[in-house]
């Protein structure tokens, strides 16, 4: 599919399963909220919460991202690339905390700014040709996830 390898292709659909899966929990009124406030913190947790999935996920996912543009830093000799590549990473870290619908926002905000960062490696050939490709089509999928998360 359009010149994206079949591996990273499968790969990044099949993350979007616990994206599509939180946020269809969330829009079916399926959630369990946990009586500790919003705190989950088991496996069972996350799976009956579509947004505590959501925001956990989307933590992992997004610190993940900035491994990937870590990556395509090292294919060059400059400080920039590496500087740009841990922002994702850090915004992950700061960006979510406080209450879920604002940290959900911050992570929709976040992986739509990643195409900024995903667009700037492309510009200098360090990510690989199709990168910006697949990286619109999950994010086209992840940011409604989210926001699916924030407001419903």
């Amino acid at each position: 599919m359009l010149g994206i390898p079949r591996t990273a292709l499968l790969l990044g659909l099949a993350g979007l399963l616990p994206f599509l899966a939180g946020a269809l929990t969330v829009a079916t009124g399926f959630e369990i909220t946990s009586g500790e406030g919003g705190t989950n913190t088991s496996l069972f947790d996350l799976l009956a919460s579509g947004r505590a999935l959501l925001l956990h996920y989307g933590i992992i996912i997004l610190a993940f991202m900035s491994g990937a543009l870590w990556g395509f830093a090292a294919r060059s000799d400059q400080h920039l690339p590496y500087v740009l590549s841990v922002l994702p990473a850090l915004w992950a870290l700061f960006a979510t905390t406080g209450p879920e619908t604002g940290a959900l926002l911050n992570l929709a905000l976040g992986f739509t700014a990643l195409l900024g960062l995903d667009g700037w490696f492309m510009m200098r050939t360090l990510a690989p040709p199709w990168w910006l490709r697949l990286r619109l089509l999950l994010t086209a999928v992840v940011v409604p996830c989210l926001l699916v998360g924030a407001f419903v």
